[in-house]
């Protein structure tokens, strides 16, 4: 199945066809297009880059609804779209029409004139021309693949850098281990401009810092220049940490576990933020996950270190971020094919680290059976992704739907399994086998591919807005 539809999908498959015959992972092409476009990354507003393996979307979408909050006008480019190529930009808070977007897909097309150049490196041409072209208060800017080499890299100025979780993916491109993987992602590191990161292994940490040092980044870290904690509900700053986002001082903070996934209507304890400039009260992370916490405190950090002011109401955002395919509970014609009291929920984690990310999830699910739907993408570690989630795993179905792009054969999945896994081999077909069991309450995760996603999304009826 193409990775691109519709009228987008018939300019960038003209496109594709100048792929280049060598590929050199420099920015040497992209740079070339850029100049020929009048170098429309020079005239962007203050730019948050995002880079790292695990975190990177939920990271961007907690730094749009912050500013959002805040009352900016918002622009965001990700990768990859789940249903349709419109949703990698966000302009000034709205999607991209599909007219705008082929226009100027075609604009770039002609003045690239038929030179070698890659669909993601158009794909990024036209998100700096988009966002060139309309005003705006922030950018934010995912990394698609590593960093020193990839297509956002030549952007020039930066407000901030964050490199979210590091763990091993992509390992092709960007190396076999933890450290070679995270010099790739400090690439996007530039003199004097702040850079903040979160708990990383201590290979990846020791990269980070001296690169930091080498290029002159200002580098905070976790736990030694900035701290965020669940409050415990009930303790004396409970209340305060509900969301204000006013400061406090000499607060007490526990370790509390942050609201089971599955959204039982407890009460979900606030955050307090801790580095030089103080401590800050902000309200839960409204993305489930006990992951949320870090990826809140890194779009925080990265704010405050920007040198933008973000007025206190920004800090509400951080309760109201909404990003799919990330622990989403499914509502639509998908969870309709379950039994009454079944739950049907959907993540897009794809390698060994959100594997174990979501392994802490599903510790919280053992009040019932669970089932896991896993289809992967043929480049992914599908063992090293199941491995920590498979104890947790009532059974688990192996899935390759037609519509899923480059998607991994059953069979691979069987056999990463342990021959664990019963065949799918598609969504619907696995979900009417579940539903004639006819058992008690269960929940059901659909995983291991955010292409898989991406088709679940699609026949469960959603739509990005």
């Amino acid at each position: 199945m193409a990775e691109f539809t519709g009228r987008p999908g018939e300019v960038l498959e003209r496109l594709n066809r100048l792929y280049p015959a060598l590929i050199d992972l420099s920015l040497d092409r992209l740079k070339a297009l850029l100049a020929r476009l009048g170098h429309p990354e020079d005239r962007l507003p203050p730019v948050i880059h995002v880079a790292g393996t695990n975190g990177k979307g939920s990271t961007c979408a907690t730094l749009r609804a912050i500013a959002e909050a805040a009352g900016w006008r918002v622009h965001v480019m990700t990768s990859p779209h789940l249903v349709d190529v419109t949703e990698r930009f966000r302009i000034a808070g709205r999607l991209v029409s599909e007219t705008e977007l082929v226009a100027t897909l075609e604009d770039i097309e002609r003045v690239n004139a038929g030179a070698p150049i890659t669909v993601f490196e158009v794909l990024t041409a036209a998100g700096f021309v988009l966002f060139a072209r309309h005003p705006a208060d922030l950018a934010i800017i995912e990394v698609g693949l590593g960093g020193r080499c990839d297509a956002t890299n030549v952007l020039r100025r930066v407000a901030a850098c964050v490199v979210t979780s590091i763990s091993r993916d992509h390992e092709a491109f960007l190396g076999e281990t933890l450290g070679a993987i995270a010099m790739e992602k400090a690439g996007i590191f530039k003199p004097g401009v702040p850079a903040v990161t979160g708990v990383q292994p201590p290979e990846v940490m020791a990269v980070l810092k001296a690169e930091a040092l080498r290029v002159g980044t200002p580098l905070a870290c976790r736990g030694e220049d900035w701290t965020i904690s669940p409050v415990q509900p009930g303790s004396p700053d409970s209340d305060s940490a509900q969301g204000s986002g006013t400061q406090v001082h000499g607060a007490r903070v526990n370790g509390a576990r942050i609201n089971d996934v599955q959204g039982s209507g407890a009460t979900r304890p606030g955050l307090l933020l801790r580095d030089a400039r103080g401590t800050l009260s902000l309200p839960a992370p409204a993305l489930p996950g006990p992951w949320q916490v870090e990826n809140a405190g890194l779009a925080v950090e990265a704010l405050r270190l920007s040198g933008l002011s973000v007025p206190e109401a920004g800090w509400q955002g951080v309760g109201r971020v909404s990003w799919p395919a990330r622990m989403q509970r499914l509502h639509g014609a998908l969870a309709a094919m379950l039994p009454q009291g079944w739950e049907l929920w959907l993540d897009g984690g794809h390698n060994p680290g959100a594997g174990a990310a979501l392994a802490q999830a599903l510790r919280d699910w053992s009040d019932r059976p669970v089932h896991l739907l896993v289809g992967m993408k043929q480049t992914k570690d599908a063992s090293g992704f199941l491995g920590p989630v498979l104890p947790y795993a009532t059974d688990i179905w192996a899935i390759c739907e037609p519509e899923q792009h480059l998607a991994l054969p059953v069979e691979s999945i069987v056999a990463a399994s342990g021959g664990k896994a019963h065949v799918g081999p598609t969504l619907a077909r696995a979900l009417g086998a579940l539903a004639a069991e006819q058992g008690g309450p269960a929940r059901v995760l659909i995983c291991g591919s955010l292409y898989l996603a991406g088709v679940a999304l699609k026949q469960d009826g959603w739509r990005a807005s």
